[in-house]
């Protein structure tokens, strides 16, 4: 890039300096540079030519542009530590651009100009420039008051702009905060609101597992009487049966079982959703119980177009489970689905992933199906699909429920892939084998209500006693009265949050050493103190694990 020289002036006294503070505002404007820019390039030349006379050593200034730029080169004898002079430092600051030969001796200064040097007529500049009259000391210093004047009454202008933009912006301040208050004010009544819908809903909660419960213990006491005097109908001890009465007791046999079956899950469900059902594992036979469930429920020929098979894989064999309630599980599936197929077949099957330790029942018919938007709304308690088969099929809308609570108080899962007309598949997996941690004292600090329940369900049979907080100061108050052996805690809570639940109990001497599972609706980031889990699709052997690892201290 070629460089086009102006003008050079050599610097021998005081008058020297004076002309080329005035020489460097001439050829500012003359290149085009507003005004300011003008003053900034006086000043700097200013000062810098003030030093190199002050110290008696001659300078040559050398003025020239490039295609955008003013270059200004200073040739002088003040050396190498001409770098850390006020007059360099100022320059700096009101130029673009400043460079210091390594050697000393020459300083170039560079101002970006605001046209190209095409637009210039480079000889008119020249010539104007040399025509220029000298400068004298008290011109100079009156242009200089000019300038300063120029430079107070801009920075005035720019102060009261500053001191609008000001009041606007408090302005501004002011209507956001009476709109914030505003919305503080909603969301503590709205906060209000769901704390005592909240309420309301525990309460409804409560009564009707109360009246379950009730009822159920209620409907035992008769239908056992019917079972017992049926029993005594048929047995040797009493007065021969005739005709049809044989058949008409089985009946009466068969009916009352059923409905005492339906009140024990009636009265299971209770329990489980209030976190209370305690699975007895013991070791069982798979296979026998996989036959001796499609023995009991196997249609007849005479009054079903429809198959019942059962395969058990050669790996799963024998499992650590609650028999009982396992069997009530896949009696609910196996009898769904039977209920729902008209024609074709269901099938009972049983394999050990091996991946995840879990033994795998599906029950798979080629019934009518169930349409996407109520595969969730078939585990809601008294929700059954509405359809023409529906009409003929007795039912209550609670096997279903009945058999995820259950699955979840086994420490496994229930889920239903189905597409209508096609036929349903039930997934059942359950832990190979249950071996829950005992712990005598828990703590679900949450302010979820309903993943409060859920983990009630899924600590069912494994803590002696469960106490619930809804925030982290009400959890703190209870473990400061009881201090649980585990705490399951939610990162974000009102009025005492996860973190600083956390802190409280590192200051407690009593509670520092509660082990802690936090629970979080976002990604879980792995703790160096504590197991995090994930919210979604919790379950009951992975709420487990981290109780285990959170009392051994081991959760790497």
């Amino acid at each position: 890039m070629t460089d086009h020289e102006l003008i050079r002036i050599r610097l021998g006294d005081q008058q020297d300096v004076f002309a080329l503070r005035r020489l460097g505002r001439e050829v500012a404007e003359m290149v085009g540079l507003k005004g300011q820019d003008q003053i900034r390039v006086a000043t700097a030349l200013s000062e810098v030519g003030r030093e190199a006379f002050d110290v008696h050593a001659a300078a040559t200034v050398l003025f020239s542009v490039s295609e955008r730029e003013l270059l200004i080169t200073v040739d002088h004898r003040l050396g190498a530590d001409i770098g850390a002079s006020e007059g360099v430092k100022l320059a700096g600051r009101l130029f673009d651009d400043v460079t210091l030969d390594p050697a000393g001796g020459r300083i170039r200064m560079t101002k970006v100009l605001p046209v190209s040097i095409h637009a210039l007529d480079l000889d008119d500049v020249r010539a104007r420039l040399t025509h220029l009259a000298p400068a004298g000391a008290l011109e100079e210093l009156r242009e200089h008051n000019r300038e300063l004047a120029a430079t107070l009454e801009e920075v005035m202008r720019l102060n009261e702009e500053l001191q609008e933009t000001n009041q606007g912006v408090m302005a501004l301040y002011s209507q956001l905060s009476a709109e914030l208050d505003q919305t503080n004010r909603g969301v503590v009544a709205l906060y209000a609101e769901l704390d005592d819908k909240s309420r309301r809903l525990r309460q409804s909660g409560e009564a009707r597992k109360r009246f379950w419960t009730n009822v159920s213990h209620e409907l035992r006491t008769p239908l056992n009487s019917i079972i017992g005097l049926v029993r005594l109908m048929a047995g040797p001890g009493g007065d021969p049966l005739t005709g049809e009465q044989p058949h008409q007791v089985r009946l009466i046999e068969s009916s009352a079982k059923t409905l005492l079956e339906l009140v024990d899950e009636l009265l299971d469900m209770a329990k489980a959703e209030a976190g209370r059902l305690e699975p007895r594992p013991s070791v069982i036979d798979v296979v026998a119980l996989a036959e001796q469930l499609a023995m009991t429920l196997r249609p007849s020929e005479e009054t079903h177009e429809v198959t019942l098979s059962v395969e058990v894989a050669d790996s799963v064999h024998e499992m650590l489970v609650d028999e009982v309630l396992l069997t009530r599980v896949l009696r609910n599936l196996v009898s769904n689905a039977l209920k729902f197929t008209e024609r074709g077949t269901v099938k009972l099957l049983a394999h050990l992933d091996t991946s995840t330790d879990e033994v795998v029942f599906t029950v798979a018919d080629t019934g009518i199906g169930i349409a996407a938007g109520h595969l969730e709304k078939v585990f809601e308690e008294f929700f059954q699909v509405p359809g023409p088969i529906q009409v003929t099929v007795r039912g209550t809308g609670l096997g279903l429920p009945y058999a995820r609570r259950v699955a979840e108080a086994l420490g496994g899962t229930l889920e239903l892939s189905s597409r209508p007309g096609e036929g349903t598949t039930a997934t059942l997996r359950l832990p190979h084998r249950m071996q829950p941690p005992e712990v005598r004292r828990m703590l679900i600090a949450d302010d979820d209500a309903d993943f409060r329940a859920l983990a009630r369900r899924l600590l069912s049979g494994v803590a002696a006693h469960i106490d619930e907080a809804r925030d982290g100061a009400e959890a703190l108050a209870l473990m400061r009265v009881n201090p649980p052996d585990v705490v399951l805690l939610d990162l974000l809570m009102p009025r005492l949050d996860g973190a600083a639940l956390l802190q409280h109990m590192a200051d407690d001497d009593l509670l520092r050493g509660v082990a802690v599972v936090t629970v979080t609706n976002d990604p879980p980031r792995p703790s160096a103190s504590h197991p995090v889990l994930s919210k979604q699709g919790l379950r009951r052997d992975k709420l487990l694990a981290a109780i285990h690892a959170a009392i051994g201290g081991d959760h790497e």
